[in-house]
């Protein structure tokens, strides 16, 4: 069996990994392309055992990267969410996640020179039209991974990465409240549908039957929270102007309640057929919003929070996420300006992923978002 050697990067950006990718390096078309990262994540097995996906939907991630083809910006990055066993591929989301890894990852493949002890680099994310800019160490002219910064979800310290993210309301919908309505009943159910960085529906944990504070691993298997989830998810993309989102990732979901410690709120972030083990990154910035608008279902359950720029302490399964956040309020109108996180992020391993030449002449997939 002739196969196909592909240079990749294998990098975990914040509490997510996944191979980096040039996008000249891969098929232009798209049901080519989905054959191909099916065959490198090893999509259709639990364990992803016949490729580098790691068995759980935070490590079958894709990045892939390409000059810019926006003036205000450096890199495009385009996304892929593989799934773990259903050999789907998802180009709907951006992952802001694998994101921290683009600037490094950039810079790594040559893509932008750097620039002093830290390189600014301007991220296009493609999927959503996002700008978000990465302030990365590179002392002595190369990429610096070791430092003291610590983000809860991954083991020890790493040189920070920090994130300023640009033009998120509306990622994917029509505005940050895209059903034009702070709440709404789907199912029976309160929930708030906005779109900041990611589109997501929201609701109350206990009305949902959970008290907010289980384990994700305690969530996952309850099969009949994701039913319950899943049918209000349904309705929700609908009615957001995104179409039937049964194969899509998009939205996402997120249920919140009174923080235990001294945060302002308690996450549970669904992906959405999974409980995140801790929080994704534009997720965080889309609850903070949440948070921050009045009338939604964070009403009487969020902590008061700072006036801009505000930092908002978000509690999940392992720990805390901050986010920093610049807005204005206007009555009862927020604009949301940006969002900014420290993140970390390290190459693992580089060289050449291997594919069957086969799989670019394989029966079309299953390809969400396109």
């Amino acid at each position: 069996m002739t196969q196909l050697a592909i240079p990749f990067l294998l990098m975990r950006g914040g509490t997510s990994r996944g191979p980096y990718f040039r996008r000249s390096d891969l098929p232009e078309d798209l049901d080519q392309l989905s054959n191909v990262l099916v065959a490198v994540v090893g999509s259709g097995c639990a364990t992803n055992v016949d490729g580098v996906g790691g068995g759980t939907a935070v490590t079958t991630k894709v990045a892939m990267l390409s000059p810019s083809s926006r003036a205000d910006a450096d890199i495009d990055y385009f996304f892929a969410q593989v799934s773990v066993e259903d050999r789907l591929v998802d180009f709907a989301p951006t992952c802001g996640n694998i994101l921290v890894g683009v600037g490094p990852a950039a810079i790594e493949m040559g893509l932008v020179p750097v620039s002093g002890d830290k390189t600014s680099v301007k991220i296009h994310a493609v999927n959503t039209g996002a700008l978000v800019e990465a302030i990365v160490e590179t002392p002595d002219g190369r990429v610096n991974y070791e430092g003291e910064a610590a983000i809860d979800g991954v083991p020890g310290t790493s040189a920070p990465v920090a994130l300023n993210f640009l033009d998120v309301v509306g990622s994917r919908c029509d505005g940050m409240l895209p059903t034009g309505v702070a709440i709404e009943q789907i199912q029976g159910y309160d929930v708030t549908c906005i779109d900041v960085a990611m589109p997501m529906v929201i609701g109350r944990a206990k009305d949902f039957g959970i008290t907010g504070y289980e384990s994700a691993d305690e969530l996952n298997a309850n099969e009949a929270l994701f039913a319950r989830m899943e049918a209000v998810r349904l309705e929700a993309g609908r009615r957001m102007g995104l179409g039937d989102v049964t194969k899509s990732v998009v939205p996402k979901f997120g249920l919140i309640s009174e923080a235990r410690g001294a945060g302002h709120l308690n996450v549970r972030y669904f992906m959405p057929w999974k409980c995140h083990p801790s929080l994704a990154v534009t997720g965080s910035q889309c609850i903070a919003a949440c948070a921050l608008t009045p009338g939604t279902v964070a009403d009487g359950i969020s902590r008061p929070i700072a006036p801009s720029p505000a930092v908002v302490v978000l509690e999940h399964p392992i720990g805390d996420m901050e986010v920093t956040v610049t807005y204005e309020r206007q009555g009862d109108t927020l604009r949301f300006i940006a969002a900014g996180l420290i993140r970390t992020a390290r190459l693992i391993s580089r060289g050449d992923v291997m594919v069957p030449e086969a799989v670019l002449s394989a029966p079309k997939l299953a390809v969400a978002g396109t």
